[in-house]
């Protein structure tokens, strides 16, 4: 009996296991194997095996690296990245509903009445997190940002863009199935995100348009401030 209990623990803790090794994949793939063992204490061989098993159920798929994540003139390093499949077991279990709803709303209103609700919810979003902007410096307000939104389940990040200014990715969506039908979810998001960061933003990738991260460009807050000079100027003629 002892021993029965024993592996039941034993495959408990391997579930859980493998469990945060999926999660660190979504949230930060495409990520090596020997970067998940840093993050996560384990050995190359206990790697090896959740990842095996990952990669056995679909929930995985193996990538090359490009560019600087190569490793010198040999083989490519090999990462891993969540699939469409691994990001539904993230999803939550409520898609079917919320896309029924909104299937009805937009056949009794029509889709302007999608944009409406959409906004409207964005406005929820913009209530809870302007306060905690105003408070912060410009230059803080996409990480600040981007940490109020892995709090509500969105994993985010924020990162200094190559072109300028930062980009905001988000490595989940738990609304990705029903914004691939209404696309007025992701517009309305964009929109709220223009508005608390003060600056102009640019979407350039969706989850729910079949790219692995929602990647969006936040322009300097030194841009907005001109455009807002450039505007009282105008005004002032």
């Amino acid at each position: 009996m002892r021993q029965v209990r024993m592996k039941q623990v034993e495959a408990g803790a391997e579930r859980s296991t493998r469990a945060r090794v999926a999660r660190l994949i979504l949230e930060h793939g495409p990520i090596a194997a020997a970067a998940l063992g840093e993050r996560l204490g384990l050995t190359p061989a206990a790697v090896r095996r959740h990842l095996d098993a990952l990669l056995a159920d679909g929930m995985i798929e193996p990538r090359t690296a490009r560019g600087h994540l190569q490793r010198g003139r040999g083989r490519p390093a090999r990462m891993f990245a969540i699939t469409d499949a691994g990001r539904s077991a993230f999803e939550h279990a409520y898609d079917d509903l919320a896309g029924s709803a909104l299937r009805f709303l937009a056949e009794s209103l029509g889709d302007e009445a999608v944009g409406d609700f959409a906004r409207s919810q964005m406005s929820a979003l913009i209530e809870r997190l302007a306060p905690a902007m105003r408070e912060v410096a410009a230059e803080q307000r996409v990480r600040v940002l981007a940490e109020a939104l892995s709090a509500e389940g969105y994993a985010a990040s924020a990162s200094r863009a190559s072109v300028g200014g930062e980009q905001l990715c988000q490595h989940h969506c738990p609304v990705a199935h029903v914004a691939a039908a209404f696309p007025q979810l992701c517009e309305a998001e964009t929109e709220a995100f223009a508005e608390l960061l003060g600056t102009p933003v640019q979407r350039l990738a969706t989850i729910a348009h079949g790219d692995g991260v929602c990647t969006t460009h936040v322009s300097p807050p030194q841009l907005s401030e001109a455009m807002n000079r450039n505007k009282s100027k105008e005004t002032g003629r």
